[in-house]
């Protein structure tokens, strides 16, 4: 999507308060552009019982505007035909991708991709493994995806710089971190793909980082850890990748060094170790056929999600109507349907009500389609 008025809505909704990557979904599936959402914010909010959320105004989204143009970046929306279709299939995948690269390499987004993670503080060995095992995969035809911190990830974009990779930042396109990958971050935004959800000019804070870990787990059909400690951010990719149902792989490592606790574990709890890059090709051709399946009943599910939200557009609830889910609702997270069962409301009125406590600020959405009160 080019910088039509359409572009600039969708830009100006999605960096407004309380725009989440549901809601903004939701929205826009509801009231099929993001001009009309905008305009139906200020009701929707008055009816969750709040002040309207701040909309971001003609200023805020110029000066977006003018720094992604002078970086030479490009936006790629959610719905866009190059947008990278097993990253949509996550429920809160992102509803904006900010990206620098050659336009012709945006196929990278098409190829079989992989996800190639692990500790900072890798030991060289292990450095050298992901280089290779990245490297090997490249000349494969297999997009890398990684998320440039140092270690692991550091190894794998400089294994497949010059011929697949993709790297994916917790800041803005425009703020090299860590500093001293600067040299390569640069050099990905020329060979390869950088791909950013923040605004250019926003430094990383730690609750970026869960993010930018989605849409790298996202965009793959695996990932594979290489080093981690039991609680690291590249467990957390794995996790993601495991909820959205693909691959989870894991190189082993002595039982003796702490940076292999976390593989050692992950294969444990059933991720399947590989060590070369034919055991890696071999788990993501099975995914083909697994995906075909998968695909067809997500398509189902977004098909029904789609008509609920579009019925909802028809829909008003009262307080009569809204009060049972309100009521139902606290701190500790609930699924939707269960919601939809012990409320006994038709599913439209009840994501309805959501999206209203959404947008004035009342309630939060994790993952597993589970929502909750805030405190």
């Amino acid at each position: 999507m080019g910088e039509s008025q359409e572009a600039y809505d969708r830009l100006r909704l999605i960096r407004s308060e309380n725009i989440g990557p549901v809601t903004y979904r939701q929205l826009i599936k509801r009231y099929g552009s993001a001009a009309r959402a905008l305009e139906a914010i200020p009701e929707l909010a008055a009816r969750g019982g709040g002040r309207s959320p701040r909309i971001a105004d003609a200023k805020q989204i110029d000066s977006e505007m003018n720094a992604i143009r002078s970086l030479g970046a490009g936006l790629l929306f959610l719905g866009d035909p190059a947008y990278p279709a097993l990253l949509a299939e996550l429920g809160n995948s992102p509803p904006l991708l900010l990206w620098q690269g050659r336009l012709e390499l945006l196929e990278l987004l098409d190829r079989p991709t992989v996800a190639i993670v692990g500790a900072r503080k890798a030991s060289a060995a292990a450095c050298r493994f992901a280089h290779n095992l990245a490297n090997g995969l490249a000349e494969a035809g297999v997009s890398i995806v990684s998320g440039l911190a140092k270690g692991i990830d550091t190894a794998a974009h400089q294994g497949s710089i010059g011929t697949a990779t993709i790297a994916v930042i917790a800041g803005g396109l425009d703020v090299f971190y860590p500093p001293e990958n600067e040299d390569i971050q640069r050099a990905i935004a020329e060979q390869g793909l950088l791909l950013a959800e923040q605004p250019p000019g926003t430094e990383p804070r730690a609750r970026h980082f869960p993010y930018r870990n989605r849409i790298i787990a996202g965009l793959a059909r695996g990932t594979v850890v290489i080093e981690a400690a039991p609680r690291s951010g590249s467990l957390i990719t794995a996790r993601l990748a495991a909820e959205a149902g693909r691959q989870v792989m894991a190189v082993p490592g002595s039982p003796l060094d702490p940076r292999s606790r976390g593989c050692n574990m992950l294969i444990r709890e059933g991720a399947t170790l590989v060590q070369s890059v034919d055991d890696i090709l071999e788990l993501i051709r099975h995914f083909d056929d697994r995906a075909e399946s998968a695909n067809r009943g997500h398509e189902l599910r977004a098909d029904r999600e789609s008509a609920l939200i579009c019925e909802t557009g028809h829909t008003d609830i009262g307080g009569s109507e809204r009060a049972p889910v309100i009521n139902l609702l606290s701190v500790t997270p609930v699924t939707v349907d269960e919601l939809v069962r012990q409320s006994g409301l038709p599913p439209p009125a009840v994501q309805l009500a959501l999206l209203e406590l959404e947008l004035v600020g009342r309630l939060t959405r994790h993952a597993g389609a589970r929502v909750s009160l805030l405190n």
